[in-house]
């Protein structure tokens, strides 16, 4: 097995974030799988993880900017899996998402208006706790993946494999 290198992880986090977002995107245009204010924000730290990784791995010859790039990676990851979690057990219980936090930042950030083919909320939560995809609910795999790029980015850092790029 390759060795764990920042390098690796930083291209790994970016490439699975975007991956995540495509999917997510054709689950909503092509099996009408309608997102809520949580789904939306989660797209939005998968693309946030995808640009500090992509920065981080072309900037990788900076020791300092690979470290931060691992440590906001993973911070990101972590809030990530928290907005995958409240959706999970708050949010999916809620009649109605608006005005929580996530709903509170795409109305800040006017995200909707810019960017609607990839932020606009078209179902509350509750509905969207309905979509499953080899019967677990979206959530949970965002928040496996939030998890998983946290872990690895913590565990390079840990390794001292920040050093080889």
């Amino acid at each position: 097995m390759r060795a764990l290198t920042a390098s690796r992880v930083l291209a790994f986090s970016a490439l699975v974030s975007l991956a995540a977002v495509a999917a997510a995107l054709v689950a909503q245009y092509q099996f009408n799988v309608k997102p809520c204010p949580w789904c939306v924000m989660q797209r939005g730290i998968f693309l946030l993880i995808a640009a500090v990784s992509t920065l981080g791995w072309v900037l990788q010859r900076v020791g300092v900017v690979r470290v931060l790039a691992l440590l906001l990676t993973a911070a990101l990851g972590v809030a990530g899996l928290f907005a995958a979690g409240y959706q999970h057990e708050v949010a999916s219980k809620l009649a109605s998402c608006d005005m929580t936090f996530a709903d509170r930042v795409l109305t800040m950030f006017k995200l909707e208006d810019r960017i609607p083919s990839i932020f606009m909320v078209t179902a509350n939560c509750s509905e969207a706790s309905a979509y499953t995809l080899l019967g677990l609910p979206y959530e949970i795999w965002s928040g496996a993946l939030f998890t998983l790029i946290a872990l690895l980015c913590l565990l390079t850092l840990k390794r001292g494999s920040v050093n080889r790029r």
